[in-house]
């Protein structure tokens, strides 16, 4: 007998979910991997993927440089490299732990490192720049080495895989984090390989996202002339590049962030106050290149937050609930009971209206 209408289940895109404490009380991995288990067919194996916040207090000063190596002749060319831009205090293998559904795995290692003094000096940059500089000349000039996470105090895991097996494959259960941010990648016009699984990080900013986004090569086209190059051969890691020129080279708030990147309709704009009116018009204006378009749900992670997203016309599911001092964000509330199934206070952001958390003061 066949199905009827509204008897069978079509994922609408790739799966994202995050949880973060306001109190920055410390979670193992164990329960964002386990919220990714509801939403097993909105993946379909080509990708997953975690971040976490506050995974490294005993290196929190340390930019965690997380790098995937072809093989030892890229390992050892990247090395060269940076030997002489960084001190790097620690290097090690990231611990795996053999799991069936994950193969092909590529070298992967972990730097805690810290600009050179007299390097530093010389390139007249701030540390952040100076290291983003650096990722991105290793992300295209070493054939075979990706960096993949390179903030401070947080890290970056991601695989080809579904993502319950990338969690394990990671040993996640043994991190602990007060903020997690998690993907499961279903690509429609992407390849999927280790790299371009989600989430995308530059500096202490991660970005997981279902969609497709549509005005790619205007985005990039813009974001490359401030120095950043998109090597990685899918459209997410465009955002992540907006999200850190906006926020960090720019200064906008997080709020403002939202306002150019799922800019409101001009009609919408219209029917603003004056002083909103010269705002949004600002925005849209300076910035009318970064307007991202096409359907999409984001989160941004960052050190002490997350703010989750929507495209202007909400094409892409996406809930928030609370429990206590956590708030807990996916593309279907089923994710989020499957973290705190007495989760309170669901909600269904509109399009375009950031969901912004913040650390309590003194919490972290």
């Amino acid at each position: 007998m066949s199905k009827l209408e509204g008897q069978i289940r079509i994922p609408s895109g790739c799966a994202i979910s995050a949880v973060i404490s306001k109190t920055g009380e410390k979670m193992t991995g164990e329960k964002i991997i386990e919220s990714m288990i509801p939403m097993h067919e909105r993946s379909n194996g080509l990708g997953g993927g975690f971040a976490g916040y506050g995974i490294y207090p005993e290196y929190k000063d340390f930019f965690a440089l997380h790098i995937f190596f072809r093989d030892a002749l890229s390992r050892k060319e990247c090395e060269e490299y940076l030997k002489d831009k960084v001190e790097i205090v620690k290097q090690e293998s990231i611990h795996v732990r053999k799991t069936p559904g994950i193969k092909d795995a590529p070298l992967i290692r972990r730097y805690f490192v810290a600009p050179m003094p007299c390097a530093l000096a010389a390139s007249q940059l701030d540390e952040n720049e100076y290291i983003m500089r650096i990722v991105i000349q290793i992300n295209t000039d070493i054939a075979g080495a990706y960096v993949f996470s390179s903030g401070k105090n947080m890290g970056i895991f991601k695989a080809v895989g579904y993502p319950e097996d990338v969690g394990r494959f990671y040993r996640l259960d043994e991190y602990e984090a007060y903020c997690w941010t998690a993907h499961g990648r279903y690509p429609t016009n992407t390849p999927g390989w280790w790299g371009g699984a989600h989430p995308f990080g530059l500096l202490d900013y991660s970005i997981v996202h279902n969609g497709e986004i549509s005005s790619y090569d205007a985005n990039r086209r813009f974001i490359e002339m401030f120095g950043y190059r998109c090597t990685l051969q899918t459209d997410t890691e465009v955002i992540t590049y907006i999200a850190d020129f906006l926020l960090r080279k720019q200064k906008l708030t997080l709020q403002e962030m939202a306002s150019v990147i799922a800019a409101p309709f001009w009609s919408e704009i219209e029917r603003k106050t004056d002083a909103e009116k010269e705002i949004l018009a600002y925005f849209r204006t300076v910035y009318s290149s970064l307007l991202v378009t096409g359907p999409f749900s984001i989160i941004l992670g960052f050190t002490g937050g997350l703010m989750a997203l929507n495209d202007r016309l909400k094409l892409r599911s996406m809930v928030t609930a609370e429990k206590g001092d956590k708030v807990l964000i996916a593309s279907e509330e089923a994710a989020i009971r499957a973290m705190e199934p007495d989760a309170e206070n669901i909600a269904y952001p509109a399009g375009g209206e950031p969901v912004i958390v913040r650390l309590k003061e003194g919490a972290y």
